[in-house]
């Protein structure tokens, strides 16, 4: 199973672009975040002539994010992350697909900190703390995949001093991404490439694309019962590079799911 996520950056306007990686690349799941489109407005048919069925929340202008599955219709388990009722911001959905719980996610992007939108990013951090370690008890095979918004190391970034007050490198959003991985989850694309630069956003401006001057702050993280099926994981960089082009690119995973399952007899 190949696994991917990927923010679009606006899911109509760059409709074409993923049409032809998707015929490219063949995930069999995919996540996007950052639709910038409503609910009725998220282009169904499109992807549904391309073999993907889909589940999304939607939202006018800004947020989004949707599940897509090759041959399948995913089967929706959750819109939104528990935790906060008065919450409307469309950044959590959750599908079970060929036995796995995929949880796509859009993390808060908390500029400018300090202020209400970092705290709103912290909080956000929080409950999705809270949800995580109620999906590790139940001991089941999840994949939390999206934009954290969030550079976990100095080793996820190009050498620079310009994004120190950034709220992705705050030492409290990396403290929380910490606190995160320590309930068991597996980083695949560290896991797969410890000690690599590795980067799945490069920055419309200042020229980052064309100095490599990239971040890492999308990502997949296994659950316990994921991680012996771990094959491969990497970002399909090029993506990056094409005419009119998302400024992030996808990062996918490959796991030996569901054959290791039904070589072990579950």
């Amino acid at each position: 199973m190949k696994l991917a996520t990927f923010n679009i950056n606006n899911v109509v306007r760059r409709l074409d672009g993923l049409l032809s990686w998707l015929a490219e690349a063949r995930p069999d799941v995919v996540c996007l975040q950052e639709l910038k489109a409503e609910q009725g407005a998220f282009p169904t048919a499109a992807l549904e002539a391309a073999g993907y069925g889909a589940v999304w929340t939607g939202q006018r202008t800004w947020n989004g994010v949707a599940i897509l599955a090759r041959g399948r219709e995913p089967v929706l388990v959750r819109r939104g992350l528990p935790g906060d009722p008065a919450d409307t911001q469309a950044r959590y959905i959750e599908a079970a697909v060929e036995g796995v719980l995929i949880a796509c996610l859009y993390l808060p992007n908390g500029n400018p900190q300090p202020g209400p939108k970092f705290a709103y990013k912290l909080a956000w951090f929080e409950r999705l703390i809270a949800h995580a370690a109620s999906l590790i008890e139940a001991e089941v095979p999840v994949v939390l995949a999206g934009d954290y918004n969030v550079v976990p190391t100095d080793l996820d970034i190009y050498p620079t001093k310009s994004w120190t007050n950034d709220a992705l490198l705050q030492p409290e959003s990396r403290e929380a991404f910490a606190r995160l991985l320590a309930q068991g989850w597996t980083d695949a694309l560290r896991a797969r490439h410890p000690g690599e630069r590795l980067y799945t956003f490069w920055d419309y401006k200042r020229q980052r694309w064309a100095r490599d001057a990239g971040l890492r702050l999308d990502h997949l993280l296994l659950s316990p019962v994921l991680k012996q099926s771990l094959r491969d994981a990497g970002v399909d960089k090029a993506v990056r590079g094409l005419e009119g082009a998302s400024d992030h690119a996808p990062a996918w995973v490959e796991l030996d799911w569901p054959a290791r399952r039904r070589k072990s007899g579950g």
